[in-house]
């Protein structure tokens, strides 16, 4: 065929406006599109094959050769799949946008089903032109009597065309990389753009450096393969050692037999992983395989706590594999990883219109071939049929938590400190899943026990006292006053006490334990929006923490006179150097108790809110409410502080307020380095 040269036919109605450098956001994609493009060029000629069209050649092997040449700037694609003519090089290549896998998919759909085509999405090719300056292609058809063809154009719109020199079946596609792009003829760079990408594309790929020394290795001559190119072959003679035998002779031992080796090329590796275990039947994988899967993957060398496998065939198919990591809810970031892919080609991360958000907390990988993918491959379409899938996996999560609850709930206890971030981010962000879970949601209390919330309404239930109604209320209820007013009034709440730090909070505990009452441990970010969900969900339910306020069981039945009261708040106030310091006087049964702070539950979760929301610095009394120092009137130390005899009445002030806050929160480092130097001064004192 004699040199033709032409122009791009850039069909508006069958393409979105092309901008070469901007195609894609991610300029390293282009190594995905061409190499997918290589994997369905291999798969349409097995079609062909099955279809009795096409005969491999012996020993044909499906594969996909990527070479980098550093010193020449060049990358090359090489595939051995159906190859083209001049005819489908000008129709599939010139003519942007039309697909030649849509039409080969058309004439054969129905006829085998063996392979799925991966792409059929058009402008994969012309991805090359965001890092290339030229691009190359040399081609030769499967059909009978093919003349190679080798394809010219430097980026513009015009290319040209003729015969080529290719002497196998198949696509060779050589890129000449811009001044901007040459890192990716550095082969540690495609390594990891090829692992990043297509480290499960279905066809073996493999990376090589143009003109670099031949590596070789040594194997046994049993060991050896058709495809192994012998270098050289090798005798060992059997190694002997002299040793000494039971009856203390010497004697020469035979410790390695001989063997005949050959030295042969090094075998090359693939890149790819054609059967990636989210491919199997979930009865055909082992425990070992799914951890091993995971570690390569996530590159988490801390075990997933279980795992779900997606195994889905209709009304769409959907394979992949779901993993609750093990998290450290101190250090770790809790933010997961989900791996999109369409027939076993990389998409994306986290794609929120097919996970649903709160999985975007675990690990793991979905495969869906039916997800509509847009013109660039990165977005999908949000329509009623990714909802479908998203809703889909929802359930498969909500089946597999309540199923292991259910069977299992050993197991279950065992894992939920570090799936409740999953479980209760869920329940906030989908009704469905809330709707499916909340039963199976579990608090652990005091005594390390784990309790469902219908448990801990039926175990505070227990613990409250009904207050005597006197004389008045039952003649009152007698004649029926108190009907009307009862229909008017809210319906009675059951409270259930938090602690969120058990050591800060510890003397609150202590005094929770001695009045016979209980509280469940919530000390996770997570925890403060669960609970003002629960509470919306369940009217009848509110939590407190220990420390919001006392409740009667702490008090003693003696009474504080508002005189006590009014100058203990007026002595504080005063060394303490707070005029708008909140105190209350109260007569605590534990008598070893001085000092307390406690914070109104509002007050608490509107400063979770600040902080979650980054508003440090503002003031939280602006939002109506502070700590309040609780003073027990039944302590010596304050029946000290109220005689206000003693030169010690400032220090004890001081000293008692510290002590109390560090029963509440941490000191801030001003507020500890005061706290320390007081205390020794105490003990100074003492000394004395």
């Amino acid at each position: 065929m004699a040199a033709k040269k032409g122009s791009l036919s850039i069909n508006s109605e069958n393409i979105f406006p092309i901008i070469k450098k901007w195609l894609y956001s991610d300029h390293d994609i282009f190594v995905r599109e061409m190499i997918s493009n290589g994997c369905d060029a291999i798969t349409k000629l097995k079609k062909l094959e099955i279809m009795g069209e096409y005969t491999f050649p012996e020993g044909y092997k499906p594969r996909i050769e990527v070479i980098v040449n550093p010193e020449e700037k060049t990358l090359k694609f090489i595939d051995n799949g159906i190859g083209m003519t001049a005819d489908e090089v000008e129709e599939y290549i010139t003519q942007i946008a039309f697909s030649g896998a849509t039409e080969f998919l058309e004439k054969y759909k129905d006829k085998t089903t063996d392979d799925q085509m991966i792409g059929h999405f058009g402008l994969g090719f012309y991805s090359a032109f965001m890092v290339a300056d030229e691009v190359h292609i040399d081609t030769l058809s499967y059909r009978d009597g093919a003349v190679p063809v080798h394809w010219a154009c430097d980026g513009g719109t015009d290319y040209e065309i003729q015969d080529g020199n290719k002497n196998t079946v198949g696509t060779e596609i050589t890129l000449f990389l811009n001044e901007n792009s040459v890192e990716f003829s550095n082969e540690y760079r495609m390594r990891e753009v090829i692992g990043k990408y297509c480290s499960f594309m279905p066809v073996e790929i493999f990376l090589s450096k143009a003109d670099a020394p031949q590596e070789y290795e040594t194997i046994d001559e049993s060991e050896l393969r058709d495809d192994d190119v012998v270098v050289e072959h090798i005798h060992e003679e059997a190694k002997t050692e002299e040793k000494e035998n039971e009856n203390g002779e010497k004697e020469v031992v035979e410790i390695s037999p001989a063997r005949d080796r050959v030295k042969i090329n090094k075998r090359p590796v693939s890149l790819s992983d054609t059967k990636p275990l989210w491919t199997k039947h979930p009865n055909d994988c082992t425990e070992e395989e799914y951890k091993d899967f995971y570690r390569k993957v996530f590159l988490d060398y801390k075990e997933p706590l279980f795992w779900i496998h997606l195994n889905m065939d209709y009304p769409f198919n959907l394979k992949g594999i779901l993993y609750f990591p093990k998290i450290n809810t101190e250090y770790d970031s809790i933010e997961g990883t989900i791996k999109l892919y369409n027939n076993q080609v990389f998409i994306a991360d986290n794609i929120k219109e097919v996970i649903p958000e709160f999985l975007l907390l675990l690990k793991g990988v979905i495969d869906c071939p039916d997800l509509p993918l847009n013109v660039s491959r990165s977005a999908l379409q949000n329509d009623g049929f990714v909802q479908k899938i998203s809703e889909y996996i929802t359930k498969k999560v909500a089946d597999k938590l309540t199923g292991m609850c259910k069977t299992d709930r050993e197991s279950y206890e065992k894992y939920w400190d570090d799936i409740s971030p999953f479980i209760k981010f869920g329940c906030i962000k989908d009704d469905k899943f809330a709707e499916k879970i909340s039963d199976y949601v579990l608090f652990k209390n005091l005594d390390g026990k784990y309790l469902t919330l219908k448990d801990c309404i039926e175990e505070n239930k227990k613990t409250e006292e009904k207050p005597e109604e006197t004389a008045e209320e039952e003649t009152k209820e007698e004649s029926g006053e108190t009907e009307e007013k009862a229909d008017e009034k809210e319906p009675e709440k059951t409270t259930v006490y938090y602690v969120t730090d058990e050591v800060v909070q510890s003397q609150y505990i202590n005094l929770f334990r001695e009045a016979g009452k209980d509280a469940v441990i919530l000390k996770h970010h997570i925890d403060s929006p669960f609970i003002s969900h629960l509470e919306q969900k369940n009217p009848e339910v509110r939590f407190l923490r220990i420390d919001a306020d006392l409740t009667e069981e702490l008090r003693d039945e003696q009474k504080t006179d508002n005189k006590t009261a009014e100058k203990l708040t007026e002595i504080f106030r005063r060394y303490l150097n707070k005029e708008k310091l909140e105190v209350k006087v109260e007569s605590l049964r534990n008598e070893n108790v001085a000092a307390m702070i406690t914070l109104s539950e509002e007050s608490r979760r509107m400063q979770d809110m600040m902080k979650m929301y980054n508003m440090y610095g503002m003031d939280p009394s602006m939002f109506g409410g502070q700590e309040t120092l609780v003073l027990n009137a039944n302590h010596p130390l304050v029946k000290y502080v109220q005689e206000e005899q003693g030169d010690s009445v400032g220090i004890i002030c001081e000293q008692l307020y510290d002590l109390a806050m560090i029963s509440h929160r941490q000191l801030t480092p001003e507020e500890m380095t005061k706290f320390v130097q007081r205390s020794n001064e105490i003990l100074l004192k003492l000394a004395k």
